[in-house]
């Protein structure tokens, strides 16, 4: 009864054990294990603080001492050990078209010369997804690149005068070792880089199968420009606020000649296969996609106008099609019939006649910029216009030049040699294209090369294409899940509509991470942002140690700028690969924001530790069985073990395999391992132990 329990007796319990606990003498033939508290300043008396930390550390030295064999041997030191023994040993099988194919999919990343712990994350998932199934019989195709053009390369290449090419390919060469030693289970040899020749060859050919499908074009508009990266931007790539979203700079208005893409000619199809059933847990992506898309309840009209270069026309969005026949303005009844010869004519005539919302823009992907795809057409006064280049001519290939500073035009306007060339149709002299495309065109058919990298001949084999598509889970950000999965998505419309890959959406099943937070601090009015070292945290609220201001903490994306970013490689090299995987991927589900502090590692410490011990016990109990046993016990008590283990394991492995393979809660999977751990720990003993053995 409880009433026993009185304090006196508490009391008496520990007089009584206080002489009975001896601790036995050093033994330097046992594993040590150093357990060290911070020593105190004597003030003379403890505080609770004091209790705290010397309860911890007492805890931390019973327990080991008590386990003889103990965690010392699961140091970093041999964690790194076991990492390097693995590394050798785990070889993944050939591609075999027999087994049932799973193409798992990472965003590929920008080489911006250093992994963050966003790609930790966004990499370990994609890992675990390839792992997990191949391990489970699947063809497993998990491959890796790099979208290489764009703006920050250009202007890292100027800011340090070296060559974009070069530095690149640096980047590159220093993300690709840092992603082996995450021990990412890449496909290598399917690696393809959008800014390699051999890559961007098929990214033009692609170019002139639109532009022979008469939805490419050129023309005069109106036209947003970043005044700080000096380039042309799509209307998707200026925010609500008027602003770029690369470089921040308001956007001015400007009137140039510039590629298009007829992306309004898809508009219904990309909106409608939204609704496809093949699509699986894309949730508020959905929502995202139509809303960008909008509903297609009009269409629109290109016209020319009289008197002005044919290059100049002005598109018009109407939701009464029936009001307009032949270019005229005329007053019709609003009848189905007039609508369908309206939209005909127009389409026939290559000036619209979709349907489409009024938000939507046709793709504006010219930039005057150096490092990009070349745009594959060539200008000809005597032929009057511009002629595309022939496929056999493909790649164009962009001129190396050493030192890029101009900005406004594009740096290949100065490369004469490249610049000056015949014109294909007429023989003429003639000059190339100057403008690069948008990088978004690059990456919007990336999935594909993939499948089929090495091919010299095309793009992708559409029978290999058929075998692997679509992609069975795409992992990425959501800031991705607006402009890059809307133009690849429309990319792979129209090589379904001209019969090169077999359905119209390339992706199945979306798993959208959440960015990884790290504690900022800032100080309150100035909006300065501190290191944590800089910061007094010892009291109610936070203050600057210089200067006693005070400072607001929060949880904001890792960045330089703001102090609270982790280098993966400092996480490699003190914790290890796999605690730096499991760390992770723990406690929150991969579609949740990630708060990155050291009070979450403990969790998965100490699982590790419970492991190795648990193993350790078990070879212990191993190594005293005589030679001669063969059979296991038979006694009520060891059957009884059994089957409670087998109850555990077969509840435990089906939750771990649901939360992988259907929920994607990698998080939870890991919380079930635990507790299969914990259900081993409890049973192990009964299981190996030699008395019940012999």
């Amino acid at each position: 009864m409880n009433e026993d329990f009185t304090l006196a007796t508490k009391h008496n319990i520990e007089n009584y054990w206080k002489s009975k606990l001896k601790f036995p003498p050093d033994d330097d033939q046992k594993p040590k294990y150093y357990v060290l508290s911070m020593f105190p300043y004597p003030s003379g008396r403890l505080h609770m603080g004091h209790v705290r930390v010397y309860t911890i550390s007492d805890t931390m030295a019973r327990f080991n001492r008590m386990n003889g064999k103990n965690n010392e041997d699961f140091t970093l030191a041999t964690k790194h050990n076991i990492e390097n023994y693995w590394k050798s040993k785990l070889k993944f099988p050939p591609d075999d078209d027999q087994k049932p194919k799973y193409y798992v999919l990472s965003m590929f990343p920008y080489p911006s010369g250093r992994l963050h712990m966003g790609h930790v994350r966004v990499y370990t998932i994609s890992d675990t997804m390839a792992r997990f199934n191949r391990m489970n019989g699947k063809n497993v195709i998990h491959p890796m690149g790099w979208d290489a053009f764009g703006l920050p390369a250009e202007n890292a290449a100027i800011e340090r005068s070296v060559e974009p090419r070069k530095w690149t390919n640096q980047n590159i060469d220093h993300m690709k070792k840092q992603m082996k030693q995450l021990g990412c289970s890449f496909d290598w040899d399917r690696e393809v880089s959008t800014c390699d020749p051999s890559y961007y060859r098929w990214t033009q050919a692609l170019f002139l199968k639109l532009y022979d499908s008469g939805l490419v074009y050129r023309k005069e508009a109106l036209v947003n420009w970043d005044p700080v990266d000096q380039t042309v931007l799509a209307d998707e790539q200026v925010d609500e606020n008027g602003c770029s979203w690369r470089s921040g700079a308001k956007v001015e208005k400007k009137l140039l000649n510039q590629w298009f893409i007829r992306a309004t000619q898809f508009a219904k199809s990309l909106y409608d296969g939204l609704s496809d059933p093949l699509l699986k847990n894309w949730r508020d992506i959905i929502k995202v996609q139509k809303h960008w898309i909008g509903e297609c309840d009009g269409t629109t009209f290109e016209f020319e106008l009289e008197g002005i270069k044919s290059e100049t026309r002005v598109n018009v969005w109407t939701r009464n099609p029936e009001s307009v026949l032949e270019a005229t303005f005329i007053a019709v009844s609003p009848e189905e019939a007039v609508k369908e010869r309206v939209c005909e004519i127009a389409r026939k005539k290559n000036i619209g006649g979709y349907p489409v919302s009024s938000k939507l823009r046709d793709w504006l992907i010219s930039r005057q910029r150096y490092w990009g795809t070349p745009i594959p057409m060539i200008h000809c006064t005597s032929c009057g216009g511009v002629q595309p280049v022939p496929l056999k001519d493909l790649p164009v290939v962009l001129p190396e030049i050493e030192c890029l500073s101009s900005r406004g035009q594009s740096p290949l306007l100065g490369a004469t040699d490249w610049l000056h060339t015949k014109c294909p149709k007429c023989g003429s002299d003639a000059t190339r294209e100057t403008d690069t495309m948008d990088t978004f065109v690059d990456s919007s058919w990336y999935f594909l090369r993939y499948l089929d990298p090495h091919n010299k001949e095309e793009p992708f084999n559409k029978e290999r294409v058929s075998k692997f598509m679509p992609v069975d889970l795409y992992i990425g950000g959501k800031e991705h899940a607006v402009l890059h999965l809307y133009y690849a998505r429309l990319m792979n419309h129209f090589l379904h509509q001209v019969g090169l890959v077999p359905h119209r959406e390339p992706f199945r099943r979306l798993l959208v991470q959440g960015m990884v937070k790290g504690r900022s601090y800032r100080v309150k009015g100035t909006g300065r942002y501190l290191t944590e070292q800089q910061v007094d945290l010892s009291g109610k609220q936070p203050v600057e140690k210089d200067t006693g201001q005070p400072v607001i903490t929060t949880w904001e994306k890792m960045s330089k700028s703001k102090h609270n970013g982790v280098d993966p490689d400092d996480m490699l090299k003190d914790y290890g690969i796999d605690t730096t995987r499991l760390l992770i991927l723990a406690d929150v589900s991969p579609t949740s924001h990630r708060h990155w502090t050291v009070d979450t590692f403990p969790g998965i410490l100490n699982w590790q530790n419970r492991l190795w011990l648990t193993m350790s016990n078990f070879l212990n109990e191993r190594s005293k069985l005589s030679a001669g046993v063969k059979c296991l016990p038979n006694s009520p008590e060891f059957e009884k073990d059994e089957a409670w283990m087998f109850d555990n394991r077969n509840f435990f492995v089906k939750g771990v395999t649901f939360q992988i393979s259907v929920t994607f809660q990698l998080s939870v999977a890991i919380s079930r391992m635990q507790g299969l751990t914990n259900s081993l720990r409890v049973s192990i003993l009964q299981f190996v132990s030699a008395k019940n053995l012999h």
